[in-house]
């Protein structure tokens, strides 16, 4: 069998049409050895186009295209009929069939899926950083976060810091025990990117108790009385004052509500 010639057309990087394309090879013995294959990538005007076709006529080869633009498919597709080149539009017939199906217009922005797909690893980045940086783990992360949350035991940090990674935020959660002093760097680092959980000492202490309940402890532990409770929201007024931080009472506040309101501040800032 002769070369095979085959030009792949996209508006944006032309991986999809690469991939499809790939996978349809692999179907044909014969064609392993035997194909010669270009991308053209972002492919936006018709002069664009223009060079497609001079480059499949020359060469006779068949065009595979992924062009989201209609205007610029409708050209493609004028052009490659009226010079008589083999071609395929993968994208074209679909989005057709799904804006009549859906009774939307596409959007018709190129590199949409790439955008997608960085969004996605944002997002794992983000909850990969909460994971390793959560309960104050290595101080190091103070620095590359975009939010630290800082509050006493059981003011809901480790849950916030999840759900505002999934925001693709990059999030690191300390905790202000008296009996230890929080890092240096919890003092160096721009304190409009903190947060602090404060919280009602009647509302933590049903929530410690509640916390001790499923471990299977007595409600009588030091962790729940009310005197350690005050002596740890002392310590954390402290703390904040010398931060200089935002702070956010969280006594009746579901984890959406805190994170949202976290969010804007963030925002704002």
């Amino acid at each position: 069998m002769n070369e095979m010639r085959l030009i792949i057309a996209s508006d944006s990087v032309g991986e999809t049409a690469e991939l499809v394309t790939k996978a349809c090879f692999s179907q044909f013995n014969m064609l392993n050895n035997v194909v010669d294959t270009i991308r053209l990538p972002y492919i936006e005007t018709h002069e664009n186009i223009n060079e497609v076709i001079s480059l499949a006529k020359e060469q006779k080869s068949i065009v595979v295209y992924t062009l989201v633009k209609p205007n610029v498919r409708a050209y493609m597709q004028s052009e490659l009929a009226k010079h008589n080149i083999k071609s395929v539009d993968l994208m074209g017939p679909l989005m057709g069939l799904l804006e009549e199906t859906l009774e939307e217009k596409p959007l018709n922005e190129p590199g949409m899926v790439h955008k997608l797909d960085e969004d996605y690893f944002k997002k794992i980045e983000a909850i990969e950083f909460a994971v390793k940086y959560d309960d104050g783990r290595d101080p190091r992360g103070l620095s590359k976060a975009d939010i630290v949350l800082i509050g006493v035991s059981r003011t809901s940090k480790t849950p916030l810091s999840q759900y505002l990674a999934h925001k693709r935020f990059k999030v690191m959660n300390v905790p202000l025990v008296p009996e230890v002093d929080p890092p240096d760097q919890l003092f160096e680092i721009d304190p409009k990117k903190c947060i602090a959980l404060k919280i009602d000492p009647e509302k933590l202490n049903k929530i410690r108790i509640e916390r001790l309940a499923q471990l299977g402890l007595k409600n009588d532990a030091n962790y729940a009385k009310d005197q350690r409770i005050l002596e740890e929201l002392k310590y954390f007024e402290e703390i904040v004052s010398r931060i200089n931080c935002e702070v956010i009472d969280v006594s009746n506040k579901a984890i959406e509500e805190t994170a949202n309101e976290i969010i804007k501040i963030i925002t704002r800032n």
